[in-house]
């Protein structure tokens, strides 16, 4: 069948005509969107808005929609980790290049731009807290794309991951859009980031649980290829630029750095940077008039 109708249970609509998780009605979607993980992050965005004209809620994802400087402009929370990001991205495509209501795949599909404002901790102690880093690349230690086709480019980094830990399994890497790499100022460092499937062993902390990895952090840390070498770590990265790849949308994630992990210092002005990232991700994505 040419153009198949996608099964109720496959796509789920609330009876309300928006999309089940996100709540969200195509109507209620910018084509340029800044994603948070925290949901008490989004009125920290749209409060630079000259207008706010929706907002929803459910779950953990809230959503405000609205104009700055003559420009539609949608900012919502995903939650933490690549599931709450895999949920995301596929009703985020649905809304633009899904027809809710004959629920037939369109033929002209729609691009969006779609832009992460995260915090990360540094692996580099020449990487300081309160830094904004642009991630190149995600190189993602979960198993999400395990269960989507293969990625085409550039694996090195996370073959060399792979090597230097030994994994059961091979981590994937996805790159941000250069064309909105291309739009970033001086404000922003760039590097190579690690999307991890926790917060405290994937990562390399240890409370009461000893990590199974011994000097994880010093280990990727050392990892230099041709120049480039893993810079910070999070948990989303990864699964918004591989799902971003194969859906075909433009993906950019931005990092207010709040920790450094090799020098054990956290940003104690950390909600100041997380505001100069906003600030900076509005001034250099949004028009001015």
């Amino acid at each position: 069948m040419e153009n198949p109708i996608i099964p109720a249970s496959e796509l789920i609509i609330n009876s309300d005509g928006s999309i089940y998780h996100l709540h969200l009605k195509p109507e209620h979607l910018a084509s340029l969107v800044f994603t948070v993980g925290d949901p008490d992050r989004v009125p920290m965005v749209s409060g630079y808005f000259d207008e706010v004209e929706i907002k929803m809620q459910k779950r953990e994802f809230v959503t405000h929609t609205g104009w700055l400087r003559g420009q539609r402009v949608t900012v919502m929370s995903t939650g933490m980790g690549t599931d709450n990001i895999e949920i995301l991205m596929t009703e985020l495509d649905a809304l633009v290049n899904v027809d809710l209501e004959s629920r037939q795949i369109k033929k002209d599909k729609q691009r969006l731009k779609i832009i992460r404002l995260g915090t990360s901790g540094s692996m580099q102690e020449d990487l300081p807290v309160g830094s904004l880093l642009a991630s190149i690349s995600g190189i993602g230690l979960d198993t999400l794309m395990e269960f989507y086709p293969a990625l085409g480019g550039d694996s090195k980094l996370a073959e060399a991951v792979k090597g230097e830990l030994g994994l059961s399994f091979m981590p994937y890497q996805a790159a941000a859009s250069a064309q909105l790499l291309h739009q970033l100022d001086n404000r922003f460092l760039k590097g190579n980031t690690m999307t991890c499937p926790g917060f405290y062993a994937p990562q390399g902390r240890e409370v009461r649980l000893k990590p199974k990895f011994d000097r994880m952090i010093e280990r990727l840390a050392g990892i230099a290829l041709g120049g480039n070498r893993l810079t910070n770590f999070e948990m989303e990265t990864a699964g918004y630029y591989a799902l971003g790849e194969l859906l075909g949308h433009d993906m950019l994630s931005l990092n207010a750095i709040v920790a450094n992990r090799p020098l054990k210092k956290f940003d104690e002005k950390a909600e100041k940077t997380v505001d100069n990232l906003i600030r900076a991700a509005l001034d250099c994505f949004v028009a001015k008039n």
